[in-house]
């Protein structure tokens, strides 16, 4: 909605123009049309509102996929107050040092998440109280000077001191006064570090509106009125927060909320359902490639789309000729609310592109010794545009610059169309030797080894080069010949710098939620093994 200052106001629009339209249908059968949305937005300000929550205070949703999470984030909004989506599956510790760093006064969790969200909740009042629970970890100072002592609000049956959902909502919606102020906080999303203190981005209502707005500015149009959406990337992430449920709420759309991927079951919601546009992780597509009769079940399909990491060439041309689908790339962050380019804007776009950036959107590569690239060479991505988030929480560090232009960490190149291609990301190249390695090539060469599935690069320090490139590769045959054939590919493809030093097969690879690796958690395996924590075979 052109001209809105406030995410739930798309609600409140919705509700007026199409009352009886189905908004939400979640697995099981329970739904909502947007007149029953918004009335229950407005319920759920009115009761954050009596538990003491005004405007800036943090609420934290600690929820999957369900009706209940596309409430509280918009009720959250409606209040003025700040949304905190959190990964429901973060561990006690984890999750009670992102209530410490955000702040939150209110922790909202279900069932499945209400005992790790109690036991977080018990760290946070402990530690703020000086007397830390034995054996549950230290929750660091600095976080503890931002922290409040939360209240927890249970979908289902809570305890004494707790308050219910059902009790949240039971009082009469109140009309809120319209604070017409887009650099207003709205979300805090708390991006995937691997060390350190937790660190979110501050999202505002600008920049979450402005890239709703970019994404619908496409040809043809990613989503309208007449989609069911398919609502299974985690809300909880910026991919199904905005560029999913944000684009809902704009066209009218209807989501299909999915709390958990199965490849058989989702198949057969997509064809019950009639779901006619896929918003995926690349993950999916390797479940779904040479399942019995995926054409005639993805039937209902008009468009696919995947964001969050990059789709593999021959994954993307394997489904198009499987399904007769083509597959729409997208590249994206948290700090861009998220989309910054896509495949649907200009002319059909090379396999392994992620597209041309959306309108108001400006992108450029950058080189730290010869400044601003043109051509075919390889930089560091730069992003400037309304749809950028106002730096790291609490105090807004490394935000855009004041010209705007954002680093994103990740390097890329254009070919002579003007599509941009990912490389890597600048923390993960590696200098050996002086020269640089990119880790994703070293990953294609090694993958191209038959009976290999997944492999992941990182860098180690050494003595004689300052890095050493170390493999991680996926298979399940025997280790010693799964790295003899390896290593004889690699000598083949490869220049000796690139060469991985070692080798490590495992049976599988970390990965988050939206299938990137954990290449953090590699690193901190190396670290434990260059600490001597960790024995070599």
């Amino acid at each position: 909605m052109p001209g809105a200052t406030d995410v739930a106001d798309l609600v409140a629009s919705a509700a007026a123009e199409s009352p009886e339209r189905l908004a939400l249908v979640e697995v099981g059968g329970r739904s909502l049309t947007w007149a029953r949305l918004e009335d229950e937005v407005a319920r759920v300000a009115h009761g954050l509102n009596r538990l003491h929550v005004v405007g800036g205070h943090r609420v934290m949703l600690v929820l999957g996929n369900r009706l209940e999470f596309v409430t509280t984030y918009l009720g959250t909004l409606r209040a003025h107050a700040v949304a905190v989506p959190v990964n429901p599956a973060t561990g006690a510790y984890d999750l009670a040092r992102k209530i410490a760093d955000s702040g939150s006064r209110l922790i909202v969790a279900d069932a499945e998440t209400a005992s790790h969200a109690r036991e977080a909740v018990a760290m946070v009042r402990a530690a703020l109280a000086g007397t830390p629970l034995p054996g549950a970890g230290d929750l660091e100072p600095e976080l503890l000077t931002r922290a409040k002592d939360p209240h927890v609000v249970v979908i289902g049956e809570g305890r004494q001191d707790e308050t219910t959902y059902a009790e949240l909502v039971s009082g009469e919606p109140a009309e809120f006064v319209p604070v017409a102020d887009p650099e207003r906080l709205a979300a805090l999303l708390y991006t995937a570090g691997t060390s350190g203190r937790p660190r979110a981005a501050m999202l505002t209502h600008r920049a979450l509106l402005a890239n709703i707005e970019q994404v619908a500015d496409t040809d043809p149009p990613m989503m309208h009125g007449d989609d069911v959406v398919l609502g299974v990337l985690p809300l909880f992430h910026v991919y199904g927060l905005n560029a999913v449920l944000g684009s809902v709420l704009r066209h009218r759309a209807k989501l299909v909320l999915v709390d958990r991927f199965d490849p058989e079951g989702t198949l057969d919601l997509i064809d019950d359902e009639a779901i006619s546009v896929l918003p995926l992780a690349p993950a999916v597509f390797g479940h779904w490639i040479g399942r019995d009769q995926v054409k005639e079940r993805l039937g209902p399909v008009r468009l696919v789309l995947s964001g969050s990491a990059v789709l593999a060439a021959e994954v993307m041309e394997r489904f198009t000729a499987e399904t007769g689908l083509e597959v729409h790339q997208g590249y994206g962050l948290t700090e861009a609310a998220p989309v910054v380019t896509t495949t649907m804007r200009g002319a059909p776009s090379l396999p392994g592109s992620v597209g041309r950036p959306l309108t108001g959107v400006e992108v450029r590569l950058v080189d730290e010794h010869t400044g601003h690239l043109e051509g075919d060479d390889p930089g560091e991505i730069q992003v400037r545009g309304p749809n950028l988030f106002s730096g790291y929480w609490p105090d807004g560090a490394d935000g855009p610059g004041d010209d705007g232009w954002w680093s994103t960490g990740d390097v890329g190149y254009r070919d002579p169309t003007g599509d941009l291609f990912l490389v890597d990301r600048v923390r993960d190249m590696l200098v050996v030797s002086g020269f640089n390695v990119y880790p994703s090539e070293v990953e294609d060469v090694i993958t191209e080894v038959e009976g290999v599935t997944g492999a992941a690069v990182i860098g180690v320090d050494d003595p004689a080069s300052g890095q050493a490139v170390v493999a991680y590769v996926v298979s399940d045959g025997p280790p010693d010949e799964v790295e003899a054939a390896v290593r004889q590919h690699v000598e083949a493809r490869l220049a000796r710098f690139k060469r991985p030093s070692r080798i490590e097969v495992l049976d599988s690879l970390p990965v988050t939620v939206t299938g990137r690796v954990e290449k953090g958690r590699l690193r901190g395996i190396e670290r434990r093994r260059a600490l001597g924590l960790i024995g070599e075979d």
